[in-house]
């Protein structure tokens, strides 16, 4: 296979693991499932962290981040398909039911009043009640990635 496709299909295989473990996968196991060194499963995910198609903690080689799925726990936990899942934020806690295709219930610390909210995802619409909820980036797009943990 080319280069890129390798790339792509570990980026799949990342992808396809959360789904179905909640978490990622180690380079480990990603370097035994495409039966290649643990050195050249490390290079793969590097690239796909310079591609920001996953954000890795570099000093333990581990996947921080896969949009919308979290590689760590957060105050943004999604249930969905008898599993529970973390996001890295509100908006990517939406983003998890629309990437499983599935009904979800997701419960999220409001970061202003520490307040637990409870929001049903069912048939793609988002349901909730007595909240007046707002998500907030504090930075345009354009500067996610300059602190991506903090936007």
């Amino acid at each position: 296979m080319k280069e890129d496709n390798v790339l792509w299909n570990v980026r799949h295989f990342v992808y396809s693991h959360i789904a179905d473990t909640t978490r990622p996968p180690s380079v480990d196991e990603t370097a035994t499932h495409f039966g290649i060194s643990t050195e050249e499963a490390s290079e793969l995910y590097k690239e796909l962290n310079n591609r920001h198609a996953i954000f890795l903690n570099l000093d333990e080689m581990a996947i921080r981040m896969a949009n919308p799925f979290s590689g760590i726990p957060t105050d943004f936990k999604v249930h969905a398909n008898d599993k529970t899942y973390f996001a890295n934020c509100a908006w990517d806690m939406l983003g998890i039911p629309a990437a499983l295709h599935c009904d979800a219930a997701i419960d999220a610390v409001c970061t202003e009043s520490n307040e637990t909210i409870k929001i049903q995802i069912r048939d793609g619409n988002l349901l909730f009640t007595n909240y007046d909820l707002r998500i907030h980036f504090p930075l345009p797009f354009a500067r996610w990635y300059d602190d991506l943990v903090f936007t």
